[in-house]
């Protein structure tokens, strides 16, 4: 007796527990592949924007320019938003000691909370690639054990139990397995590889915030002493 092992037969002829799971799985995959780009494209134009800002802060440019043309429209990016955030508090207080305070406290905090705000954004999706890591597998899993489950409880009425009867509910559980396999792997990579990434661009707002507070302090320190 021959038996039917495609795959679209599987499937469709799947107990309903399996074919759930099945759905589950699938529609976990295309979330996170969606997930994936998303987040490939968000941190792509990330290090693009740091990469230009950074160019145009370190060319000598005139900081209260800067300043006045990410006021007028509006900060585009990460960097723009921490130098703004600085430096508004910068033009803030006029006394040099004042000045001087505001930079290494008010200024510098103002800096790492729109570092953790943009720490945020960047973190978006990451969760839920991790989720869809973790959790697949043993979806899969449950998927495998029941359809293996439902094809030896078949057998149970049966006078002589052959391979070829318990194969489809064996293969059909296998599906489950693959799926599941097939949703955690990209996800388990995208999450590691998006998460270092996520930690290098925070890294790197961290440290111009310092540089940037640095470079305050400096000119602050020549205008005292040309004054002096």
């Amino acid at each position: 007796m021959s038996v039917d092992l495609s795959l679209t037969r599987l499937i469709l002829e799947a107990s309903f527990i399996v074919q759930l799971v099945m759905i589950m799985l699938v529609m976990a995959s295309v979330l996170s592949w969606v997930a994936i780009v998303l987040k490939w494209r968000t941190l792509r134009e990330a290090h693009a924007s740091a990469d230009e800002f950074e160019e145009r802060f370190w060319s000598g440019v005139d900081l209260a320019l800067l300043y006045e043309g990410i006021r007028r429209r509006g900060g585009a990016n990460a960097m723009e938003h921490i130098f703004a955030a600085g430096f508004k508090e910068f033009l803030r207080v006029r006394k040099p000691r004042d000045v001087v305070l505001a930079i290494t406290d008010t200024a510098l905090r103002s800096m790492r909370v729109t570092i953790s705000r943009e720490a945020d954004q960047l973190d978006r999706h990451l969760p839920f690639l991790a989720t869809v890591g973790s959790t697949s597998p043993y979806i899969g899993l449950f998927g495998t054990v029941w359809g293996i489950m439902h094809a030896f409880i078949g057998l149970s009425g049966a006078q002589q139990a052959t391979l070829a009867m318990v194969a489809p509910g064996i293969a059909e559980a296998l599906i489950a397995t693959a799926l599941g396999l097939f949703a955690a792997i990209p996800a388990v990579i995208a999450y590691n590889r998006y998460s270092n990434d996520v930690d290098r661009l925070v890294v790197r707002y961290e440290n111009f915030s310092e540089e940037f507070t640095g470079l305050l302090q400096r000119q602050i320190l020549q205008k005292e002493e040309a004054g002096a």
